[in-house]
């Protein structure tokens, strides 16, 4: 391989391809009701699977399961309605992340990702401070010709099968980690290492901005 998966940073970051479904309430931030996480390790020319984790989550009441989030999803009311609460299923989570190791969360379109984890923060705080990769930068590096770059497309581009169960987050985070997987091979011998990949398709996590200051004292 090239530059990039010879780089020892690049080695010694797990990658954790994430994925929600949400309900999109009027008047207020996505809610999660089902995430989805899978960690990968590259060593020795091979990827390797070291982690896996998915709940279905409970929504707080203003936030129902919609005809329109059941057509897209095939999850409904019920199937939600005894579900772990946010700060359960990502409680959980949380406490998968070892505060001794170096991780980046790898996404499809990972604004969405980011929104809700830091929206959820407060049941999160270890899961909210690690930065992302948004695999759509990354194509759009790798494959600049296609007509886009959404799933979709990059499934059909790499030729992975399209899930029976698209759109559910378990079913996203395992072609999500399919098109990584493809596009980091692709990248390998034009990017020297892991901060450049970082600068292509990097995603700071808000929790890891600075704060803005007060432009005027009170």
């Amino acid at each position: 391989m090239g530059g990039l998966t010879e780089d020892p940073a690049f080695l010694a970051t797990t990658f954790v391809v994430i994925d929600f479904e949400a309900t999109t309430p009027k008047g207020y931030p996505a809610q999660p009701i089902e995430v989805a996480a899978l960690a990968l390790r590259y060593d020795d020319g091979t990827w390797t699977e070291v982690g896996r984790s998915a709940s279905l989550i409970r929504p707080p009441a203003f936030a129902p399961v919609t005809p329109a989030v059941t057509a897209q999803t095939g999850l409904t009311p019920k199937q939600v309605g005894q579900a772990p609460t946010a700060a359960e299923a990502l409680g959980a989570l949380d406490r998968r992340f070892a505060p001794d190791k170096q991780y980046l969360l790898v996404a499809q379109h990972a604004a969405t990702e980011a929104n809700i984890i830091h929206n959820q923060r407060e049941h999160c705080p270890a899961l909210a401070r690690i930065d992302l990769l948004d695999t759509i930068p990354l194509a759009k590096y790798v494959a600049p010709g296609l007509p886009n770059h959404k799933l979709d497309t990059l499934l059909a581009h790499f030729a992975i099968k399209l899930p029976a169960d698209r759109h559910r987050a378990y079913a996203d985070v395992d072609v999500t980690a399919q098109v990584f997987v493809r596009l980091v091979s692709a990248a390998d011998d034009q990017l020297s290492d892991l901060a450049a990949l970082v600068k292509i398709a990097g995603r700071t996590a808000k929790c890891n901005m600075p704060a803005q200051e007060e432009l005027f004292d009170t």
